[in-house]
C-alpha cells in the first residue's frame, strides 16, 4: 500500500561458527600494543631452550613421562605477564583466566590456567644462571631492534629489604625455639616406638620461651640499678631454653624411623639445615649480651628464614639501617638493564670493573662512558677501566681532592656524564616499588628473582618500537 514495498527477513537457526581467537591479534593492537609487539618478538627458540632446560629438572622423569604440563611457551609468557603488570602469582592466575587477550598472549586459549602454587613451583625451578642468560638474550633483542648500541654505561646500587621483622636477640631465640619445637612435634610419631621417654624428648618449650621474652620486654621499660642484671638473667634463661631444644633435636635425629624412612629423612635434612643457624644465634647472644663482646656484621644471623640478610647502613634520609641485600644494576642508553647482581657484602668496590667485563661479553666492545657515584671510586678501578678501553670514567672521587682532580670533575664532559648517570635513579626506585614496598624474599632456589629486569627490558623494546 502507499507505494512502499515491504521487505521480509529470513529466519536463521544459529550464528555461523567463528574462531574467537582469530580476531584477538587485531584487538591487541588497540587494547595493549605492548603485548602485541612482544608477541611478535617472543617466538625466540633461544629463550625457550634456556627455560626448558631448567623446567626439565623439576622432577626426575619430567622430560620422559607423566601428565602433560602447561607448554614451556605458556609458562614463560605467564611469568612475563606477571612481571610486566607487577602482579602476584594469584593475581596472574585470576587475570589471565578472565581475560581473552591474556589467554591469547600466553598461548593458553581455552586450556585451564595453571594454579598460582603450580606457577610458583615452576618459577622456583629457574636457576640464577638461567635468569641472567634470559636477560642477556633480551639485551641482544634490544640491540637487534636498534634500541641501544652500548656506548654508555651507568651503575647504581640499592638495598632490597628482606621481609623479616626487626631482628633482636630475644626475638631470634624465640624463633629458634619455635622452629625446633615444631620439628620435634612432627617427629613424635616417628620415634615413639624407639624411645621410652618420648614425651620429654619431644617436649615443646615454646611457651617457656615466650613467657621469658615477655618478662624481658617488660624489664626493658623499667628503671633502676638492678635492671641490667635482671635482663642478663632472663637472657640466660632464654639461651638455656634454646640450648635444651637443640639437644632434643639432636637426640631425635639419631633415631630415624624404619617404617617411614622417606619422611624421617626429610625432617632430618630440615633439622641439619637450621641447626647451624640456631647455634650461631645462641653464640652471638652469649657474645654480645652476656659477655659484652662485639660480633662482626658479616657473621651475624638476622633471620632464620632469610639467613642471607645483611645489616646495611644508609647514608641517606629515612631508616639508618636496612636489613636485606645490596643489589647493583647496570644500564645502557635506551633504558636497557644489562646486569643485576646481589652483592655478597654491602659495599660496591670493584663493581664498575665487573660491569665493564660483562658489557664486553654482550657488545664485544667497551663503552665510551662509564658513570657511577663515589661509592665505587678507587684509583685502581679508574686505571683498570681506562686499560679496558673506556674513554671517559665519570666517577667522583671521595675524600680531599687535589686541584687537578677538582678541575677534572668540574669539566663540562664530566658533569654531562654525571648528569646522565642520575637517570638510573628512576629504574632503581621502580625496582624497590615493584618488589612490594622494598621488601622481597632472597632465599629459595633462585634467590631474588631477576624477572623484573628482563620484563622491564621487554617493555622498553615494545614501547620503543610501537612509538
Amino acid at each position: 500500500m502507499n507505494g512502499i514495498k515491504e521487505e521480509g527477513q529470513m529466519l536463521v537457526d544459529r550464528s555461523p561458527a567463528e574462531d574467537v581467537f582469530a580476531r584477538v591479534p587485531q584487538m591487541a593492537q588497540r587494547i595493549d600494543p605492548v603485548l602485541k609487539e612482544l608477541d611478535e618478538r617472543l617466538p625466540d627458540d633461544e629463550l625457550s631452550q634456556h627455560v626448558r632446560a631448567d623446567f626439565g629438572k623439576r622432577y626426575r622423569s619430567t622430560l620422559v613421562h607423566g601428565r602433560h604440563s602447561t607448554p614451556v611457551e605458556g609458562l614463560l609468557r605467564l611469568l612475563i605477564v606477571k612481571h610486566l603488570h607487577q602482579w602476584s602469582y594469584q593475581d596472574t592466575q585470576e587475570q589471565v583466566d578472565q581475560n581473552l587477550l591474556l589467554r591469547w598472549f600466553c598461548r593458553l586459549y581455552w586450556a585451564p590456567v595453571p594454579d598460582d602454587t603450580t606457577l610458583i613451583r615452576w618459577a622456583n625451578t629457574l636457576q640464577p644462571e638461567t635468569l641472567h642468560a634470559l636477560n642477556d638474550r633480551v639485551v641482544q633483542l634490544a640491540m637487534q631492534a636498534r634500541i641501544t648500541k652500548g656506548r654508555k654505561l651507568r651503575l647504581d646500587a640499592t638495598c632490597v629489604q628482606t621481609n623479616i621483622h626487626h631482628p633482636t636477640h630475644s626475638g631470634l631465640l624465640v624463633d629458634s625455639v619455635r622452629v625446633l619445637s615444631r620439628f620435634v612435634q612432627r617427629s613424635k610419631g616417628l620415634v615413639k616406638d624407639q624411645v621410652s621417654n618420648v614425651q620429654q624428648l619431644c617436649r615443646s618449650r615454646l611457651l617457656t620461651a615466650r613467657r621469658t621474652a615477655q618478662t624481658l620486654h617488660r624489664q626493658l621499660r623499667r628503671k633502676g640499678e638492678d635492671k641490667e642484671a635482671e635482663q642478663k638473667q632472663l637472657y640466660k634463661r632464654l639461651v638455656h631454653t634454646a640450648e635444651q631444644m637443640v639437644k632434643q633435636v639432636k637426640q631425635v635425629i639419631q633415631h630415624p624411623s624404619r617404617n617411614q624412612a622417606k619422611r624421617s629423612q626429610g625432617l632430618r635434612e630440615q633439622a641439619e639445615q637450621v641447626l647451624p643457624l640456631i647455634e650461631r644465634v645462641i653464640a652471638q647472644t652469649r657474645s654480645r649480651v652476656l659477655e659484652g663482646k662485639k660480633v662482626a656484621s658479616a657473621d651475624k644471623v638476622l633471620s632464620l628464614l632469610e639467613p642471607r640478610t645483611r645489616a646495611i647502613l644508609r647514608q641517606k634520609g629515612g631508616a639508618l639501617i636496612e636489613f636485606g641485600r645490596q643489589v647493583i644494576l647496570d644500564e645502557v642508553e635506551g633504558g636497557i638493564v644489562t646486569r643485576y647482581w646481589i652483592l655478597a657484602h654491602p659495599h660496591e668496590h670493584g663493581q664498575a670493573t665487573e660491569a665493564v667485563e660483562h658489557h664486553l661479553t654482550l657488545f664485544a666492545r667497551p663503552p665510551n662512558v662509564v658513570a657511577d657515584d663515589r661509592g665505587v671510586h678507587s684509583a685502581e678501578t679508574e686505571v683498570r677501566l681506562l686499560q679496558r678501553g673506556v674513554k671517559q670514567v665519570t666517577i667522583p672521587a671521595s675524600g680531599p681532592l687535589s686541584q687537578e682532580r677538582q678541575d677534572r670533575e668540574r669539566s663540562r664532559a664530566f658533569r654531562r656524564g654525571y648528569r646522565w648517570r642520575a637517570g638510573i635513579e628512576g629504574p632503581t626506585a621502580s625496582l624497590r616499588r615493584i618488589l612490594g614496598g622494598a621488601k622481597a624474599a632472597i632465599t629459595g632456589k633462585t634467590g631474588w628473582s631477576g624477572g623484573w629486569a628482563w620484563a622491564s627490558n621487554l617493555r622498553r623494546i615494545a614501547l620503543t618500537k610501537e612509538a
